[in-house]
């Protein structure tokens, strides 16, 4: 992978991590849903600044992702990309201090070991 390459790998899952951090963010504003204001929710999304920029976020990673595709075997760039499962889980601690269990590090070292093998070739 060039550096052009991982350049537009990472932008692709930071922008997509940012995806998730707004996605949630504007999850957390509507509140959980339920079958008497599943409607209501659904109808909140556009209206919802979060939400909005959390889409938007996922859009510019979508972008970036289908030009990597463009220079990078689908069997480098796919497995690469589940390095936002990193991102996501640190997110997740840092911003909204969910508990990260060491099971839950052994399953990320394995991703990340996995990650590393199959984008050497």
């Amino acid at each position: 992978m060039t550096f052009q390459e991982f350049g537009l790998l990472l932008m692709s899952i930071m922008a997509s991590t940012f995806g998730q951090l707004f996605l949630k963010l504007g999850a957390l504003q509507l509140g959980k849903v339920t079958s008497a204001n599943v409607l209501t929710h659904i109808l909140s999304i556009a209206t919802t600044p979060a939400l909005l920029i959390g889409l938007m976020a996922y859009g510019v990673g979508a972008i970036g992702y289908i030009l990597l595709l463009t220079r990078v075997n689908l069997s480098i760039a796919a497995p690469s990309a589940s390095l936002m499962y990193l991102t996501s889980v640190l997110i997740g601690a840092f911003v909204f201090n969910e508990d990260v269990t060491s099971i839950r590090l052994v399953g990320l070292g394995l991703i990340m070991g996995g990650v590393v093998l199959v984008a050497s070739r």
